[in-house]
């Protein structure tokens, strides 16, 4: 089970980041106990405007934390980082297709490319277990499930696709709990979207997910579905464009800001 005497929970989001820019590879659950994470997908200008409509319209897959505006690569969410640099992983998209995985994409920012940071349920985590509620992905050693789902979400010109939605097994008595506390953070998507059976999702297989690793559940859990920020990865896929930098999933970026309750003011989604 999750711990706070693991390193990596204890691991400041600074020392974090600098470990990733030396060349770290390592999914992000886990790491950073009670710092905001956050996804990352850069786009060129021209279509900019369209894709923040997309988010602001799919709000529980698409908190917006942050807008960094055409070639920069800093943000007030992380003092010093570098966006270009302090994820463990990215992915290089043209065409709807991956052209490359990577460690750093610093030779391939330019001026043009605008950056779109969206909260993550691995903010959440914590306080889960905080509650005693166990993470089976982090038990077993593994990045959290992903899948596509039969759900629309709300498009915006040429940016349109499936919710994507993250998995956590949870056990039939603390679901209540888990609702109860994620909806308390709608900048890490917020309540679950559905408890229980997966076909109505949409999702044939719970062992075949997506994106991520399969997650075994134990007797007495029940699948949680939370809504996830690969959705407007997927959006920027399907349109096809002809370059775009996304983090590669469970890859995130972790910021200096403490994960807090909707009514602390510490991060509000940008509308």
């Amino acid at each position: 089970m999750f711990t706070r005497q693991r390193p990596e929970a204890q691991t400041s989001p600074r020392e974090a980041r600098a470990r990733f820019r030396d060349g770290l590879v390592a999914h992000t659950s886990g790491w950073s106990q009670g710092y905001v994470q956050a996804n990352l997908v850069s786009v060129p200008r021209r279509y900019a405007i369209a894709l923040r409509r997309f988010a602001v319209r799919n709000p529980r897959a698409c908190p917006l934390l942050d807008v960094v505006g055409a070639g920069r690569f800093t943000t007030d969410l992380a003092e010093g980082a570098d966006l270009r640099r302090d994820l463990p992983a990215y992915q290089v998209w043209s065409r709807g297709q991956m052209v490359a995985r990577r460690t750093d994409v610093a030779d391939l920012w330019d001026r043009d490319l605008v950056t779109f940071l969206l909260g993550c349920s691995f903010t959440f985590e914590p306080l889960l277990e905080r509650a005693g509620i166990p993470l089976r992905h982090l038990e077993q050693g593994v990045n959290v499930p992903m899948y596509r789902t039969n759900r629309k979400a709300l498009g915006a010109r040429r940016f349109r696709g499936p919710v994507v939605v993250s998995m956590c097994p949870v056990p039939t008595d603390l679901v209540a709990r888990a609702a109860q506390i994620t909806m308390e953070l709608p900048f890490a998507h917020g309540a679950p979207v559905h408890v229980g059976s997966p076909a109505m999702l949409g999702v044939r297989d719970l062992g075949r997910p997506d994106f991520g690793d399969p997650v075994r559940l134990h007797d007495g859990d029940v699948p949680v579905f939370w809504a996830c920020g690969v959705t407007l990865q997927e959006a920027v896929v399907k349109a096809k464009l002809p370059f775009a930098i996304t983090h590669a999933p469970g890859h995130m970026l972790i910021t200096d800001r403490r994960a807090r309750t909707a009514d602390s003011g510490e991060i509000r989604t940008v509308r």
